[in-house]
């Protein structure tokens, strides 16, 4: 038999206690097994360059988690992760809020397969990964404009990622993109892209990431969806990237 590894979860749930969560036995279990699968299958599918336990626990499950700070997902709400990966924040979100519908959507198919075995593994409900591009995707009528979230953890421009994001968005609903703390600059150039794609920055929310002794700074960005967006966004794909929006 294989020896069953003991992992330090102590400092995991104190994160996440600190942004107001206080996940139960079965959540944890989900976390461990997720981490597993990442490490097995990222031997044969490019998924993730962080692998180390404590670093996966800091950089992509609390990370993720810090969504919860902005105390918003409630029953019923639908959330969509643009550009996941690995699953992030998505599934670490759908693991906290299981009242949530996530959709999660990845030009690749392997990680897509990937996904999928999580959610089958996780005994996960009320979620799908789709092997979709966000252009297109964003003109398809079961996705455009149906969902309460949209996260995205990608790390393109502000105002090339609304562009991806914000056509997912119902009017009055949220775009959130997880930034560095020092995206200043980065806010103030997307403005006029926000303007076109009739949204608006309502809030920015600085966080401190914290496991052990190893601290991160981040910046939640709360775009909120004004009115419905022109019908000509997204453009063509590789368009928003080698133009975006001025």
């Amino acid at each position: 038999m294989s020896e069953r590894i003991e992992y330090c979860l102590e400092p995991f749930v104190e994160a996440l206690k600190s942004f107001g969560m206080n996940p139960n036995r079965a959540q944890i279990r989900m976390f461990i097994q997720y981490y597993e699968m990442l490490i097995k299958w990222n031997q044969s599918v490019n998924l993730t360059a962080i692998t180390e336990f404590d670093e996966v626990m800091l950089k992509h499950f609390i990370d993720s988690a810090s969504f919860g700070i902005l105390k918003e997902p409630t029953a019923g709400k639908k959330l969509i992760d643009v550009g996941t990966g690995a699953g992030f924040p998505g599934i670490p979100l759908k693991i906290l809020f299981p009242e949530l519908d996530v959709t999660l959507i990845d030009s690749l198919q392997k990680r897509i397969t990937f996904l999928n075995a999580v959610i089958e593994q996780l005994g996960l409900n009320e979620i799908k990964a789709l092997h979709l591009r966000a252009e297109e995707a964003g003109h398809q009528p079961e996705y455009r404009e149906s969902f309460d979230y949209c996260v995205s953890r990608a790390v393109a421009n502000l105002a090339v990622l609304s562009e991806y994001c914000i056509p997912f968005v119902k009017v009055g609903g949220l775009f959130v993109s997880y930034k560095a703390a020092d995206c200043s600059k980065e806010l103030d150039e997307a403005g006029t892209a926000l303007s076109h794609l009739s949204a608006e920055i309502s809030n920015t929310k600085d966080v401190l990431l914290q496991y052990k002794a190893e601290q991160i700074k981040r910046r939640l960005v709360v775009i909120r969806k004004t009115a419905p967006t022109q019908e000509k966004y997204p453009r063509k794909a590789g368009i928003p990237a080698k133009r975006p929006l001025k």
